[in-house]
């Protein structure tokens, strides 16, 4: 992944705009990593990855509900 300063960004942001939409770009400021441009279909991909993700706890979660495969909180606790 290709790393900016903040600065350059800046100064070639419609660069970045067209370099974001091949791949994500890395903006660093003071040293420190601070944000991921991206292009909008990436982010839209991201997002239903994570959405289908948690759909996928939900229902497994409730399958274990459903057949008695709990754990009370103070025996999860003991055990870590």
């Amino acid at each position: 992944m290709q790393t900016l300063t903040a600065n350059d960004a800046k100064r070639n942001f419609g660069e970045l705009l067209l370099n974001a939409q091949r791949e994500p770009i890395k903006i660093s400021k003071n040293s420190k990593d601070a944000v991921v441009v991206m292009s909008i279909h990436d982010y839209e991909a991201l997002e239903a990855m994570k959405a289908d993700y948690l759909k996928h706890c939900f229902h497994a979660a409730k399958e274990d509900l459903a057949q008695g495969n709990i754990v009370d909180g103070e025996s999860f606790l003991k055990a870590l």
